[in-house]
């Protein structure tokens, strides 16, 4: 029997959102909902595809693969970025060949050679030889039809995004109030700590669901309990959505207490509880998710602060004395108002595949994209920013890595183990429909909120009351 739902209601509201709802899951098992994704979502939407880090120099690119299109991103001059169809107009051979066991391609050209009949391109992505052209009897003497194709492409916080969508809303527009809140956070001034990737047996929305909320941590990393409370909230932000650390008691909440960097259990020394809850998320999360010298900084704390310190005020010192240690290494923090840090929270997803979990100097962050045509499938990618002193910053290239807590740390592991039996599961005919919680998982609502706008289908639906 499935769940009995409203489906005359319309568009759903940011308020809807906090109501009980459900979604089908056609948009996680359908080998026919993998292919409209390829017409309808990924043309039409801005796409996380690299850093500025990746290409730093005038004639260096990356390619970037969604579906079955593959990219060229290359900084043309000193400052100036193009994006291109990775194909060669001709015959439609790849530029840059772009195999299936590689995360990206990176080089530096001077101009693209077709290894097929030998057309070339410079770096604004005109057709600058080709062979016995007379033989056309003028017709390519059209630019248009010799050039690359171009793409949007636009950045911010240090990511590069491209868009397929010649007519579509500036990348500024499309971040809305989630762009401008996370600008605090300078992530342009961060650099890849690690990144690594691994093809997992699950849809793309699948792996990526499992990074939109704390709620599941009580059933999946049951032994961050120890160390922390994990009640939380979830809200949207247009397409986007943020969530973060709750308190069930309002006199309990400071600018910090809903981000990574906060204090660990009420019922012990904060001192204490607070060093052992970013010791275990910065060890467990594959030395992410903090810093070496936050972690230091709260080693601290029982030798610098009286037994019986307030928690806010443990959290205050804390964040002064990082501050001051990472000076000292020539590291200097971004200057956040009280009142951002706090709308902050803890992680955002941005529609529709990246993941951000932010901290004063540093990000965990994760893109998800489909794998093939197989909606079972799909290409899991990690990585770890932070503020380093200038010519300390590591040289962190892509690493495939299989999903074991080994390579990836614990946690990761654990949210891993479930992805897959998620997939499955929600195959059974005993399935009911999903129950997200309206006060925690509003992230997720929200996504397929948007997603089925995109998609024409699998909008969400108030659940009735009997």
């Amino acid at each position: 029997m499935r769940i009995p739902t409203v489906t005359d209601h319309g568009e759903l509201t940011d308020e809807d959102l906090a109501e009980p709802l459900t979604y089908p899951v056609e948009a996680f098992i359908s080998p026919e909902y993998v292919q409209r994704e390829k017409e309808l979502l990924w043309p039409k939407v801005w796409q996380m595809a690299a850093r500025l880090e990746d290409i730093p120099n005038e004639g260096d690119f990356i390619t970037y693969n969604i579906g079955d299109e593959s990219f060229i991103i290359m900084r043309s001059t000193e400052d100036t970025l193009r994006a291109f169809y990775n194909v060669c107009p001709h015959r439609g051979r790849q530029l840059v060949n772009t195999p299936d066991d590689v995360n990206c391609v990176k080089g530096r050209k001077k101009n693209f050679v077709c290894g097929f009949h030998g057309w070339t391109f410079n770096r604004d992505g005109e057709n600058t030889s080709i062979l016995d052209k007379d033989d056309w009897k003028g017709v390519l003497d059209e630019k248009e039809l010799t050039c690359l194709s171009q793409v949007k492409v636009d950045t911010w916080g240090g990511w590069i995004y491209i868009n397929m969508d010649p007519d579509c809303e500036p990348l500024s527009d499309f971040l809305g109030e989630a762009g401008r809140i996370l600008s605090h956070f300078e992530f342009e001034k961060m650099r890849y700590k690690w990144r690594q990737w691994a093809v997992y047996p699950c849809n793309w929305k699948t792996a990526i669901e499992a990074f939109m909320e704390p709620y599941h941590v009580a059933g999946t990393h049951t032994q961050l309990l120890k160390y922390g409370e994990f009640y939380a909230y979830s809200k949207p932000y247009g397409y986007h959505g943020v969530s973060g650390f709750d308190e069930r008691d309002a006199a309990n909440k400071n600018s910090q207490s809903s981000s990574v960097t906060r204090t660990g259990r009420k019922d012990q020394d904060p001192r204490i509880s607070t060093y052992e809850l970013i010791r275990e998320n910065y060890e467990t999360v594959n030395y992410a998710a903090s810093t070496e010298t936050l972690v230091n900084a709260a080693k601290r704390l029982v030798d610098e602060l009286p037994e019986g310190t307030p928690g806010n005020e443990v959290i205050a010192h804390l964040m002064k004395s990082a501050k001051a240690d990472d000076a000292a290494r020539g590291v200097i923090w971004p200057e956040i108002p009280p009142e951002v840090m706090s709308e902050a929270g803890l992680a955002w997803s941005m529609f529709p595949n990246q993941t951000i979990l932010q901290g004063v100097t540093f990000a965990l962050c994760y893109r998800v994209r489909p794998y093939g045509d197989d909606p079972d499938k799909c290409i899991f990618e990690s990585y770890a920013l932070e503020r380093f002193p200038e010519g300390e910053e590591p040289n962190a290239e892509w690493v495939h890595a299989e999903p074991t807590a080994e390579k990836w740390g614990s946690v990761l592991a654990q949210d891993f183990d479930n992805m897959e039996w998620v997939q499955r599961g929600m195959k059974s005919r005993g399935f009911r429909g999903t129950l997200p919680n309206p006060h925690q998982e509003q992230k997720i609502t929200n996504f397929h909120r948007h997603l089925s706008n995109i998609m024409g289908t699998g909008a969400p639906q108030l659940i009735k009351k009997k």
